[in-house]
C-alpha cells in the first residue's frame, strides 16, 4: 500500500461533451468544464506574476531608464493581467449587466 508515485494526471482540454446552452444536462462534465476553467485562470494568473516579477526586477537593474528600457515588460504585465479576475471584471463582457430584452418595433 501507499501512494503512487509520479506526477497526477489531468485532462488539459476542456471536456467535449459540456453543453454551454444546458450546462446542467451532464453534471460531471459541468464539474470538469469549472476545474478546466479554474486551472486555466491559476496559469493565467501565474504568467502575471512572473511578469510582474520581471518588471520589479528591471526597474531595479535599470535606474532612472526604466521608463524605456522596461517599457515592453510593463505592457506585457498589463495585457497579461486583463481579464484574468475571478469576479465580475474576469467574466466575457457580454455576460456584465442585466440582460438586454430585444425592442421588437413595427
Amino acid at each position: 500500500m501507499g501512494r503512487k508515485k509520479g506526477v497526477a494526471e489531468f485532462e488539459e482540454t476542456a471536456p467535449d461533451d459540456f453543453d454551454p446552452a444546458n450546462p446542467y444536462k451532464d453534471p460531471v462534465a459541468m464539474l470538469e468544464m469549472r476545474e478546466h476553467i479554474v486551472r486555466e485562470k491559476w496559469i493565467d494568473i501565474e504568467k502575471a506574476k512572473i511578469l510582474r516579477d520581471k518588471v520589479r526586477w528591471c526597474y531595479r537593474i535599470e535606474g532612472v531608464n526604466h521608463l524605456q528600457k522596461c517599457r515592453h515588460l510593463v505592457r506585457q504585465y498589463l495585457d497579461a493581467t486583463r481579464g484574468i479576475g475571478w469576479g465580475k471584471d474576469g467574466r466575457h463582457p457580454s455576460l456584465h449587466g442585466p440582460k438586454v430584452e430585444e425592442i421588437d418595433s413595427e
